[in-house]
């Protein structure tokens, strides 16, 4: 498709860093406010993961995959 700029490589990454950081603020693993930041910015790298499509890349012009 012609909106994903990123490698399969670069999203096996994001999800299991994204599951990573979810687990580790939802499950109680890490709390305060550290815990709470990673509740949220664990959707970030889940999502772009799962999608293909990170909106960084695309304002810097960068991609992982070879399209």
């Amino acid at each position: 498709m012609k909106f994903i700029n990123e490698a399969n490589w670069d999203r096996i990454i994001r999800v299991i860093l994204g599951v990573l950081l979810l687990y580790l603020g939802w499950g109680g693993v890490v709390t305060g406010g550290l815990g709470v930041f990673f509740k949220w910015i664990g959707f970030l790298p889940l999502v772009t993961g799962l999608v293909g499509f990170c909106p960084l890349y695309a304002l810097l012009k960068f991609r992982t995959n070879r399209a």
